[in-house]
């Protein structure tokens, strides 16, 4: 009773009644009431001209009929008719209908909070001292019926005769965090709702979910991935699929809209009227990847043979990796760890990036004697890997790896990376004959470019971010941390009959000394894209004053300055109210050096801008021991620079970094 209580605002009044009593029974009166009506319910329907709900209607080949949506401006999207079995087999499963509780005319402007880029993503689990949850069922439900009503909108577009008598068929999979199954559960509600039929894959992984489109097998006008990639076990999200690809944030925003504003007439909920299937979608994924490798290393059936391969999959997705690719190949994985989904991810976060995951993958290697390490994110859009040395195969590194790839493939071409990317990365991909083309952080950012460049008569077949995020030409730009393996193991096998690794194809790349990143919290979060532009705009004047100082052009994100042999680049975060730092230097101390010139700068703005972090990075630098420790949520930013910096240092400075991190209780 409880649950339905949110609709008893448009209930008729006896029913209104009834709810109100049954609150007050006693739960053995209760039951006693519940069989009762249970049991008399048939007969009193055949002498109750109007059904319950009373959105139904009744038509005259005697199928029930709801009453259409009503969506906002053009976005009609009426229900088809629902069957009285289908419709009963679908509450008795407890799938219908409706978690949409809004008076008609009501709008849940919160919704369009939910955006996240080219993403939708949220609070889903409630936690003590977390944040509220926002991935509410009401919203997924109705983020559920936005999408169907977008992926008529472009059919229509496309067929503007067709659209109304098309059956859309969407693929919807998740990752293995708590919430993915309430969370696929009300969304696939929204959708089917809206005529959609649907395709439940279960575990799956990003890249596959866009495969759905065109696999064979498969050949779905849509996928939908729910996760949230790297983010803590209360976190979940969605990422949309067209055949042509991700949406952009301008489709992300059409699809709250529709949601936000999404109401039925006289606010009755209609019943779901599309099919649910259950489909496995990732050993056909698996099988495309197998079928890669294969045809690339050119070997036989078992290019792998041999190999020692191991995975470190965090308990995130990555998992199938081993059974469904690697063992049909030939590959040695014992030593592989963490391969069983567990949304707590309790041993570490699944994320290329993350020090600890990058640790203990390399553990692994070593431990088991590998040939290759591999790691994956949550969801096995990025990947990084550990060669047989121990030695981390990411970042620029991975950039490079996959860029000598590629160029031997498409000599000449052009690689487009995210703005924080070095120097000796530059110099690399050159002295082999390519582009470097250094653009803006955000993985989508990164594809539109390259695939902007190719049309506009500059060919790139390659686009990738430091993060792990890559994406290739040959791979329809799908951004596939498994697909940039598959490149890797391929070449693996290659160089094997050379007597060679794969670190040898970067032999040449030259590294930072040290690198540097710290992130200022701006203080007023309303209109912190103002301050932080105020401030990037003041950046160049500043340094044209400044001695060896030089503006690095052509430049796409904030404002990159080279000092001598060190580099900074000051930026905003892409949608928080943040300002990121970056530093690089090719000697010892000049991280620390650009960090006090830069600070100068940047304390004339210190109404705006928290440059704490920067302060305790020079503070400790020079030895200052009152120096304050940073709160637990600042401490990574405020002292990973300070440990990255003494890593290659001696001894002495080995125990200082130790004790810092005792300090810091990272």
């Amino acid at each position: 009773p409880c649950s339905d209580l949110r609709r008893l605002r448009t209930t008729s009044f006896p029913w209104r009644c009834c709810f109100l009593l049954i609150l007050q029974m006693p739960l053995r009166e209760y039951l006693r009431v519940s069989c009762a009506v249970l049991a008399l319910l048939p007969l009193v329907s055949c002498f109750v001209s109007t059904p319950l709900n009373p959105s139904f209607q009744k038509s005259g080949s005697g199928m029930v009929n709801p009453r259409p949506l009503r969506f906002p401006s053009s976005s009609s999207l009426s229900l088809h008719p629902l069957r009285p079995a289908r419709a009963a087999r679908i509450n008795a499963r407890g799938r219908a209908v409706s978690r949409l509780c809004m008076r008609a005319g009501e709008s849940d402007e919160a919704m369009l909070e939910l955006q996240n880029g080219s993403d939708i993503r949220g609070y889903a689990v409630a936690s003590p001292g977390g944040k509220p949850v926002t991935l509410t069922d009401d919203r997924l439900w109705r983020i559920g019926f936005g999408f169907a009503a977008l992926i008529k909108e472009r059919f229509e577009a496309k067929h503007p005769d067709g659209a109304s008598k098309k059956v859309f068929t969407v693929a919807v999979g998740r990752d293995s965090r708590i919430s993915g199954e309430r969370v696929s559960n009300a969304f696939v509600d929204g959708l089917t709702a809206a005529g959609c039929n649907v395709v439940q894959v279960g575990l799956a992984t990003t890249p596959a979910m866009f495969k759905s489109t065109c696999l064979p097998g498969f050949g779905t006008d849509a996928g939908v991935m729910i996760t949230a990639s790297h983010l803590p076990f209360d976190r979940n999200g969605l990422k949309f699929f067209l055949p042509c690809g991700g949406l952009a944030k301008d489709d992300i925003s059409r699809i709250l809209e529709v949601a936000s504003s999404a109401t039925f007439e006289d606010a009755k909920v209609a019943p779901s009227v599309g099919s649910v299937t259950t489909k496995d979608l990732l050993s056909a994924y698996a099988e495309d990847l197998v079928e890669s490798i294969r045809s690339g290393a050119q070997q036989g059936d078992r290019p792998l043979e041999g190999l020692r391969v191991i995975v470190d999959a965090g308990n995130g997705c990555g998992g199938f990796f081993v059974d469904r690719v690697l063992q049909p190949l030939g590959a040695d994985t014992s030593g592989s760890q963490f391969l069983e989904p567990d949304g707590m991810f309790p041993n570490h976060i699944p994320n290329p990036e993350d020090h600890d995951a990058m640790q203990s993958a390399r553990h692994a290697t070593l431990e088991s004697k590998a040939d290759l390490g591999i790691i994956f994110d949550t969801d096995v859009d990025r990947a990084g890997a550990v060669d047989a040395s121990g030695e981390e195969i990411n970042r620029n590194r991975l950039i490079a790896l996959a860029g000598a790839i590629v160029l031997e493939e498409h000599p000449g071409t052009t690689i487009v990376t995210d703005s924080v990317t070095s120097n000796g990365l530059t110099s690399f991909i050159e002295g082999l004959g390519g582009k470097h083309h250094r653009f803006k952080r955000g993985y989508k950012n990164v594809i539109e470019e390259a695939v902007r460049l190719s049309e506009a008569g500059e060919p790139s077949f390659l686009a990738m971010e430091t993060s792990g995020h890559g994406a290739q030409a040959d791979n329809a730009w799908l951004d596939d941390g498994a697909y940039t393996v598959v490149k890797l193991l391929i070449k693996m096998s290659q160089l094997r009959k050379e007597g060679k690794g794969l670190m040898s194809m970067i032999e040449t790349l030259e590294e930072p000394v040290e690198m540097t990143e710290l992130r200022f919290k701006l203080t007023n979060k309303k209109d912190f894209s103002i301050d932080g532009r105020k401030i990037l705009n003041a950046l160049p004047a500043y340094a044209k004053n400044q001695e060896d100082w030089h503006v690095v052009t052509p430049n796409y994100e904030g404002v990159r300055v080279q000092i001598g042999d060190t580099w900074f680049l000051l930026r905003m975060s892409l949608h928080d109210p943040i300002m990121a730092l970056n530093i690089e230097s090719e000697e010892k101390g000049g991280s620390v050096a650009a960090a006090v010139a830069l600070e100068d700068f940047l304390e004339s703005f210190s109404d705006l801008v928290d440059i704490s972090p920067l302060s305790q990075m020079v503070d400790v630098a020079h030895g200052d021991e009152e120096c304050l420790i940073p709160e637990d949520d600042e401490a990574p930013d405020g002292w990973q620079c300070i440990i990255n910096a003494l890593q290659k240092d001696n001894d002495d400075l080995r125990r200082k970094v130790a004790e810092l991190e005792a300090q810091v209780g990272k």
